[in-house]
């Protein structure tokens, strides 16, 4: 008997990580550095996790989104288009907060976790976590904005730091550090986040029942400009406008393809979306 089947999309920042994952076991995963432009490339990376596969969005079980912080343009297209799947497939969706995601993928010593990503004018995103017996993860710290002095303010003794917020913001953090502190710096391969740990999460979530309702909002921290710019307008949001095109589009080649009795679409050959 098959355990459950999700896809996992993490676009938190430009490094781009999709995979489909049955149970623990990795079925394809996909990375690559998006440089902003999520919206031309996340579709296309998921069609060819389901060429790999030869898996098709009805096989799968549910979807899994990385749900920030980070990048605000990323976030709002991993979640649209996972918003877009989950209209046209009908399946079940779970939110992922990053920096848990983040957490989960490090290794440890020491059971203080802070993962850390940078933000907008040289600010960080932080939280802090407690890893548990079982493997599970506490958090001790909910998620934070602001400059480096600030996290080095929130750090206890003992603590392990990574992400590409402590890589690139080290220096200022240390400089504003206790000299009684000791901090412990993950493997530099932690600096990114992994489509792998958001499905590993998404898919506890999925058996705690654990999904996404009606109303999806972003785990921003702080207001973007793009939702300033919404409140002036009054407009559609661009995270519905994009849900919108991807289900139109997906819904459109499911119609096709069960009256030609074709199998169902591949997500990715929504493209355009």
């Amino acid at each position: 008997m098959k355990g459950k089947r999700i896809l996992a999309v993490e676009t938190a920042t430009s490094w781009q990580s999709v995979a489909i994952l049955e149970e623990d076991v990795v079925l394809a995963k996909e990375e690559q550095d998006a440089g902003g432009a999520h919206g031309l490339t996340l579709l296309p990376a998921i069609d060819r996790l389901f060429e790999r596969t030869a898996l098709q969005v009805t096989d799968l079980d549910g979807l899994a989104c990385s749900i920030g912080p980070g990048s605000f343009t990323g976030i709002r297209v991993g979640v649209a288009t996972c918003l877009g799947l989950r209209t046209a497939a009908g399946l079940p969706l779970t939110l992922v907060p990053t920096l848990e995601a983040m957490a989960m993928d490090v290794e440890s010593a020491v059971s203080r976790l802070c993962p850390m990503l940078m933000g907008r004018t040289g600010e960080l995103y932080w939280a802090i976590f407690r890893r548990m017996k079982g493997g599970r993860l506490e958090r001790i710290l909910a998620e934070h904005v602001g400059p480096p002095e600030a996290v080095a303010a929130s750090l206890d003794d003992d603590t392990t730091v990574f992400g590409e917020g402590w890589f690139n913001m080290e220096p200022r953090i240390r400089a504003a550090l206790s000299s009684s502190i000791t901090l412990f710096p993950a493997k530099a391969d932690h600096v990114k986040p992994s489509a792998v740990a958001v499905g590993l999460l998404g898919l506890e979530k999925l058996r705690r029942g654990e999904v996404a309702g009606d109303c999806v909002v972003p785990l921003y921290v702080q207001r973007s400009e793009a939702e300033l710019v919404y409140d002036r307008s009054g407009g559609i949001s661009p995270v519905v406008r994009r849900q919108e095109r991807v289900a139109a589009k997906v819904a459109r080649r499911l119609a096709r393809a069960r009256r030609q009795g074709r199998p169902a679409i591949r997500p990715g050959q929504a493209n355009g979306a």
